[in-house]
């Protein structure tokens, strides 16, 4: 991990004047980060658009405390996702990958009204087996998707270097406090396969910040990323930079 912040002058991610920092917390909209980024200058985002999806579409109407406060989180119209699909389009170089996590509702009905007019497209999927049943009026939910885009040229040689990662992953969450919590290990093993010392990863809606632990992780790694508010409050952290 890297001991201090890099500093947004001067670099060759961050336009001129950026108010945000990489390889710590920032506080600000997702879009106005990935604003503050130069063109074709991450080789990897990982994208967790928070929206009800699955639970808008059924109405379940007895969720538990977790789902309550999944509630209580500000929702993406669709609009904002195709912005947020729109600088993620801009700030990737040509042949990086798109990492979006989506429910079963999504992962069925499609997301080709988010990526239209983009140069991404849909390269693979993974399963995120959490180990743990959930909710369902027919079957009981207990996995959730990742799609996988990448921005033209399509290819994999030369990009995608660790082959040992199945389509199908089970990991257990053990820390359960953020009510989207991601499996960090998974995460670690896709960036190691997609990214090299001194690249960027970018997650412009971090929630718990997994993807900056996961990049943190490996050597040489820049993280930048964002959330709206800090999770549960709380004094700040080291690692969390002012808000924006």
């Amino acid at each position: 991990m890297l001991d201090t912040p890099t500093d947004c002058l001067d670099n060759p991610f961050l336009k001129d004047g950026s108010h945000v920092s990489l390889d710590v917390r920032n506080y600000c909209d997702g879009r106005v980060l990935l604003g503050c980024v130069r063109d074709d200058a991450a080789a990897v985002v990982f994208f967790d658009p928070q929206y009800r999806g699955v639970m808008d579409k059924m109405k379940y109407g007895n969720e538990g405390q977790r789902q309550r406060r999944r509630f209580e989180m500000e929702q993406m119209p669709e609009e904002m996702i195709v912005s947020f699909f729109q600088d993620i389009d801009r700030v990737l170089r040509p042949s990086g990958h798109l990492f979006l996590w989506v429910d079963k509702f999504h992962l069925c009905e499609g997301i080709s009204n988010w990526t239209m007019g983009t140069r991404l497209e849909i390269v693979d999927l993974l399963t995120w087996n959490k180990g743990k049943i959930g909710m369902g009026y027919r079957t009981r939910r207990k996995s959730e998707y990742l799609i996988i885009l990448q921005k033209a040229p399509k290819r994999a040689k030369g990009v995608w270097t660790k082959h040992n990662i199945p389509d199908v992953v089970e990991e257990k969450i053990s820390d359960r406090g953020h009510v989207h919590q991601k499996p960090v290990l998974l995460q670690t093993a896709l960036l190691e396969a997609t990214t090299n010392p001194g690249d960027l990863i970018i997650d412009p809606a971090a929630g718990s910040f997994s993807i900056m632990e996961a990049a943190h992780r490996l050597p040489g790694r820049h993280f930048l990323g964002s959330d709206l508010v800090k999770f549960g409050g709380g004094t700040p952290d080291p690692d969390d930079a002012a808000s924006v």
